[in-house]
């Protein structure tokens, strides 16, 4: 089987993958890029995007309810919830096949399919149409990453949720948990809340969004708190699926409770899609499921395979100088 070449192959078309591919067109280079799912990544259709498409909505809905604060009249507000996933999920679409027109426009080569190193400058590409190879003296990983999951809170799309099911849930929840407090569980804390939910946010650390500033975080809090969300911090969450419902025992503070919840999100952080990609058989160093590169984002693997945490800068030659 004779191998596509081309200069650059990109693994992965979320907004590193697809941008970098881009770029290097622009550049002149002939680019493939290899997509095993959605144009656009993760962030397109199951993260960024459309969490604020649904966060749109609940503020709308929110300040219709105000609307007697600004001089207008708004009576019996509500909401149409599958109308408010539904409107979510088309604007994650138009935006993707925006990403298919750019990389189109710019004369990138789209191969859909599952993508594996197979040795010094080649990429295996298993798709519908069954197994194609692609060569080319640089390669750009920029698989993305997934939600992470924790022994006893494996999500089942029915009391436990990831973000994709929180994204096209079954059901609007009543009384929700979340557990994580970063930016995925307090979007989706957020927007519950808004609609209606009763929210109970579980954070493992001594205050909510943990990676954000102090002064932001302390200011956040409050302000969560007095739209009706009970905020606990330094919590130790077990869980327990009963028939409809979940039990959590949450720690913190020295105190033990139990409570009761129809819905649980986990959101605990994200894990690295590095797994059957063929980085060990390159000699690429993976640490907890980051790729480990240089200063030049060079993987240090066999051949020239580079990684796009660097903004798509990961353009390396057949002997690994930049």
């Amino acid at each position: 089987m004779a191998a596509q070449d081309f200069d650059m192959i990109v693994i992965g078309a979320g907004p590193g993958g697809y941008v970098c591919a881009i770029r290097g067109a622009q550049l002149g280079l002939k680019v493939a890029v290899v997509e095993r799912e959605h144009l656009g990544g993760i962030c397109l259709n199951w993260g960024c995007i459309p969490t604020k498409a649904l966060l749109r909505s609940a503020e709308v809905f929110h300040l219709m309810k105000r609307a007697k604060d600004f001089g207008l009249k708004a009576d019996a507000v509500s909401f149409d919830f599958d109308a408010v996933v539904k409107r979510s999920r088309a604007v994650a679409r138009q935006l993707a096949g925006g990403v298919g027109h750019l990389l189109k426009k710019n004369k990138v080569t789209v191969v859909m399919g599952e993508a594996r190193l197979a040795g010094k400058g080649r990429v295996a590409v298993k798709g519908e149409k069954g197994e194609q190879e692609l060569a080319a003296p640089a390669i750009v990983i920029a698989t993305g990453a997934r939600a992470r999951e924790l022994p006893g809170m494996e999500p089942d799309g029915d009391l436990i949720w990831t973000y994709r099911h929180a994204l096209q849930p079954p059901r609007m929840p009543k009384d929700l948990l979340v557990i994580g407090s970063g930016a995925i569980g307090i979007e989706f804390a957020s927007f519950f809340n808004a609609l209606g939910a009763k929210v109970t946010v579980a954070e493992a650390v001594d205050r909510i969004l943990p990676v954000e500033d102090a002064e932001i975080s302390a200011f956040a809090r409050k302000q969560f708190a007095r739209q009706g969300m009970t905020l606990i911090e330094g919590a130790k969450v077990t869980l327990a699926k009963g028939k409809g419902h979940v039990t959590a025992r949450i720690e913190a503070g020295g105190k033990t409770e139990e409570k009761v919840f129809d819905t649980v999100i986990s959101a605990v952080g994200i894990v690295g899609n590095v797994e059957g990609i063929g980085l060990e058989e390159a000699g690429v160093r993976v640490e907890r499921t980051h790729v480990v590169t240089d200063a030049y984002c060079r993987t240090g693997g066999r051949g020239a395979v580079g990684h796009r945490r660097c903004g798509g800068a990961a353009l390396a030659g057949p002997q690994g100088e930049p």
